[in-house]
């Protein structure tokens, strides 16, 4: 169970990276407000399901 957790915490964490980059991106060449705020939005889900992943690591990785 341990090595799944070896594949998915680093795509978690490049999916939120992805994300930042885009809306920072977006904010920076002056791009739609909208835009910049639903990117934002997703990069809080995803930086959500980031940490309850890496939980799961620890969790799994204790028992």
């Amino acid at each position: 169970m341990a090595n799944i957790f070896d594949y998915i915490i680093p795509i978690a964490l490049l999916a939120v990276l992805a994300v930042l980059l885009a809306g920072l991106w977006n904010m920076m060449r002056g791009g739609s407000a909208s835009r910049s705020q639903t990117l934002m939005r997703w990069r809080v889900l995803l930086q959500f399901a980031a940490i309850l992943i890496i939980m799961a690591a620890f969790y799994f990785a204790g028992r």
